[in-house]
């Protein structure tokens, strides 16, 4: 079905982001290095001993996502009871992150999964990411973090984004006939 609006060309398309680039490139490259590694271990240890790291690993971070959430869980429960919100965080996000990084089988993501459970370094990380974030909306949106609920984004078929503002008039006029009472609409 055509819309009658000209096929964009190659040069009016959006470029794009660097993350869409190379987030493929690096997922490859972190497979092969894990694949690798776990070659080079099991040619060193043996295999059965590579497959009881891989399997310890695996049931460590079963236990971390588990006491994580639990965690997560009891706070929020607390916090409704007091009648406010919960504690921001509380480390409870890259403690997960960690468990998942220990279910994910390879000794990089094991590695780089017990680094997240150590509570200092979980703390500098929360910290950065925090900071990441907020120069990030601030930079995204001029502003309250509000605005941005409040104004709505239209994509054209060409692309491009056009910001605007819903305004809703409920006035009906005497001779206005699109406003007129609609029947419900039967499935």
């Amino acid at each position: 079905m055509t819309t009658g609006m000209p096929t964009p060309q190659p040069s009016d398309r959006p470029r794009r982001s660097r993350l869409r680039t190379f987030l493929p490139l690096g997922i490859a490259v972190w497979l092969v290095l894990e694949i690798w590694l776990l070659t080079v271990v099991a040619g060193e240890a043996g295999g059965l001993t590579v497959f009881l790291l891989l399997v310890a690993g695996f049931v460590a971070g079963c236990v971390v996502i588990k006491r994580a959430g639990r965690r997560a869980f009891q706070s929020l429960n607390e916090a409704l009871q007091r009648g406010g919100s919960p504690e921001r965080g509380g480390g409870n996000g890259f403690l997960m992150l960690g468990g998942l990084l220990l279910l994910i089988p390879g000794l990089i993501s094991d590695a780089v999964g017990l680094l997240l459970l150590i509570p200092p370094l979980q703390k500098a990380l929360s910290r950065h990411t925090e900071r990441t974030v907020d120069r990030k909306l601030r930079a995204a949106t001029p502003g309250s973090f509000g605005d941005a609920f409040q104004q709505a984004r239209i994509h054209r078929p060409d692309g491009k984004i056009v910001q605007g503002e819903v305004i809703r008039d409920d006035r009906n006029e005497p001779g206005d006939t699109s406003r007129e009472q609609r029947p419900p609409l039967t499935r």
